[in-house]
């Protein structure tokens, strides 16, 4: 079967720290605009350059994906970031849902109402969108209450993203591997 550029209408790509989820995400869309089947891409930062070394790694991001996208950043207000940037002709990537979900844990936001509201708004996007967001529940049980409730959040919030999505891939060692697909599925 050979790999199809159009993107479903949401994907989402899990795996862990460096694992290669934000690079193979934004080549699935680079393999899409490049097959003519969108005209750019708008990439929805979470991150915040709160350090230098954060600073640096959002530089070695943009500094990554070239001229082809346009950068919207939305650390906490994603589903107007969303709203206000889908076009069924220009997809989107959220880089990362896991560090949004700890802006807004880490605001005192209500977790579960945010996550609902972010599930809700994927339903009625206009264009496509692919999220990356991180695996946390793998290592071993953290040993205070914060990073228990942090890693339950994000655990939650990646199966209702993975329920509602048409596909869903997980990268380890730079290597995706398909968990979802509705549209293969149908074949």
């Amino acid at each position: 079967m050979s790999e199809r550029p159009f993107l479903p209408r949401v994907t989402l790509v899990l795996g862990g720290a460096r694992s290669g989820k934000s690079g193979h995400a934004e080549s699935l869309i680079g393999t899409a605009c490049a097959a003519g089947c969108y005209r750019g891409a708008t990439y929805v930062a979470t991150a915040e350059a709160l350090d230098a070394e954060m600073a640096a790694r959002i530089a070695e991001h943009r500094r990554r994906r070239g001229d082809l996208w346009s950068t919207v950043e939305a650390p906490r207000d994603l589903v107007p970031a969303l709203t206000a940037h889908a076009d069924p002709k220009r997809p989107m990537l959220v880089d990362c849902l896991t560090l949004w979900l700890s802006n807004i844990i880490g605001d005192s936001h209500d977790a579960d109402s945010e996550i609902s509201a972010l599930v809700d708004g994927l339903r009625n996007l206009a264009g496509p969108v692919v999220l990356v967001a991180n695996e946390v529940g793998l290592g071993i049980v953290p040993d205070n209450a914060l990073a228990r409730t942090f890693r339950d959040r994000a655990g939650r919030l990646n199966q209702r993203v993975a329920e509602l999505a048409d596909r869903v891939l997980f990268v380890a060692a730079g290597l995706p591997l398909v968990l979802k697909d509705r549209d293969r599925d149908k074949e």
